[in-house]
């Protein structure tokens, strides 16, 4: 076979979301209950000056159908709302099938042992433990980590054959210019890291409610928050109850339609909650996002069917890294749907100044511009043309931009916050050259694009597609076989870990970093 016809098939679309992310077939929850496990910002208040999420929730359900019981308390840690018996009276009333949302954090950072509260829990996930005796109740207590509460409440929600799904906190109203902070201390990415460690729903309260009250303002949102920075009154808890509604929406399963009330069903789902995209860990370090397509990160980033994306080892070839790595690539987009379904504003509102994105698409921009299926394709090249058309999928009226001109969007963007983008072409495929026994290489084509882009905007360019081709050639067909886990495309772990040592050693002189020599296996 010629060399030509290989070049074809090296940027057909991706015809799956690996294992991914749709047509899935999940029968839907049908809980009796869903009840609510949290503090003051979600408890529900007569007469107060404040209110939490959890009063207004009840009303996006339609109470015939279930059952919403809020038993939400304020003032209470998650060791308090143990401590004091409130979980076990929960735990008590819950029956097979029915749905607990958790949330913690904002009183777990309080002393662990005074006369006046006593509530604190250690910071982390870890197995550490203090013994004490509690100022407040007399008594000997042995107080342990955050995660440890959550892992018991987990744990016993299951035992119940219920669900258990973790929120991240609700946002204080505390600003630095125009941007709101995202989160107390490191609650929210704990509560991520436990959710992949106990396969528990993930629900980015944080995030998700700061994009929506950036773009309020700080003035409209002091007027959410009239007693203090933390809780908010009656429209303000309504803001947060909706935003957990759309984000229940995006489980797999996901809540029966029927439970919801007309308020309900008006909600527009955020439909990417199953796939528990990372958040930032410590908001005081630099961080290093990554942008993309299953190349990246493969479906839920856990990977199915042996498929992995490089963006999930990276970190793990840093030496001693002081970054956070953060790999907000969705399988299945390409630049166009990454910006048009608002992954791309999602991102780069978590960025701040100082911040590196690396950015790589091309693999489904080949797509086609307009069909009932995936309607992902760009225009192919790097030009200013546009078509309008009315999207079969969405329904809507969109403008159609060429590849480079969505590249040149994020670079833009990017910069305009004070971030350095990073342009990656796209990774080759696995497809060989009869004589020689090279990978064929695209030309014309993402690879030369991309890197046009780069050299317009003078941005850094990582020639993923040469770097990589180059190293299949060097390892050959046969070790090049096992590190894939389809015919041609989705890398296996051995694959994906490649791959990343290629973009780590890219990577690390920008962030003053060394590459390990060996890549440490229980990094992922």
């Amino acid at each position: 076979m010629r060399t030509s016809t290989f070049i074809k098939a090296l940027f057909l679309p991706i015809l799956l979301l690996s294992t991914s992310t749709m047509g899935e077939e999940v029968s839907p929850l049908t809980p009796a209950t869903l009840f609510i496990a949290g503090d003051s910002t979600a408890a529900s208040y007569i007469n107060a000056d404040h209110q939490g999420w959890g009063a207004p929730f009840i009303d996006y359900f339609d109470s015939s159908e279930v059952k919403v019981d809020n038993r939400a308390r304020g003032g209470r840690s998650s060791r308090t709302f143990i401590s004091e018996g409130l979980w076990q009276a929960l735990i008590n009333d819950v029956s097979a099938g029915d749905v607990v949302i958790i949330q913690f954090g904002h009183n777990d950072g309080s002393p662990i042992n005074d006369d006046r509260r006593a509530r604190g829990t250690l910071p982390g996930i870890g197995d550490t433990y203090v013994d004490i005796v509690n100022q407040l109740t007399g008594k000997q207590e042995r107080v342990f980590t955050y995660g440890h509460y959550i892992r018991q409440m987990v744990a016993e929600v299951k035992a119940k054959q219920a669900i258990p799904i973790l929120a991240s906190l609700t946002v204080r109203n505390l600003w630095q210019a125009h941007r709101i902070e995202r989160g107390s201390g490191e609650y929210n990415f704990w509560l991520y890291q436990l959710a992949w460690e106990l396969d528990t729903p993930f629900i980015d309260l944080t995030n998700a409610a700061a994009d929506e009250l950036e773009k309020i303002g700080k003035r409209e949102t002091a007027k959410l928050y009239p007693k203090d920075h933390t809780h908010f009154h009656n429209e303000g808890a309504d803001l947060h109850a909706r935003l957990v509604v759309a984000a229940l929406k995006g489980m797999r399963p996901a809540l029966d339609k029927s439970l919801y009330s007309d308020k309900g069903n008006a909600v527009a789902a955020y439909d990417w909650t199953f796939v528990r995209l990372p958040v930032v860990s410590n908001k005081n370090r630099r961080s290093v996002f990554m942008v993309g397509d299953s190349t990246v990160r493969n479906g839920r980033g856990d990977g199915r069917n042996g498929q992995w994306g490089w963006g999930d080892f990276v970190e793990g070839w840093l030496a001693n890294p002081s970054v956070n790595i953060v790999n907000r690539a969705v399988g299945g987009l390409s630049s166009r749907t990454f910006i048009t379904q608002g992954h791309w504003q999602r991102a780069l509102n978590m960025m701040k100044p100082g911040d590196i994105v690396l950015i790589q698409f091309g693999h489904n921009d080949a797509g086609e511009l307009n069909d009932k299926s995936r309607a992902r394709g760009s225009i192919k090249g790097i030009g200013h043309e546009q078509k309008t058309i009315d999207n079969r999928l969405t329904g809507q009226r969109e403008t159609i931009y060429s590849y480079g001109a969505y590249l040149r969007t994020m670079i833009g963007e990017a910069r305009a916050r004070g971030v350095t983008p990073i342009i990656c072409s796209p990774v080759p495929r696995k497809v060989w050259q009869e004589d020689p026994r090279l990978i064929a290489r695209a030309t014309h084509s993402y690879p030369q694009w991309a890197a046009h882009v780069a050299r317009q905007s003078q941005s850094t360019f990582i020639d993923l597609h040469s770097l990589v081709a180059t190293r299949y050639e060097e390892l050959g067909i046969e070790n090049v076989n096992a590190m894939f886990a389809d015919p041609h495309t989705h890398t296996s772990k051995e694959g994906a870990i490649e791959t990343a040592r290629i973009v780590a050693q890219h990577l690390a002189p920008m962030l003053g970093l060394a590459v390990r020599e060996k890549f440490p296996m229980e990094s992922k």
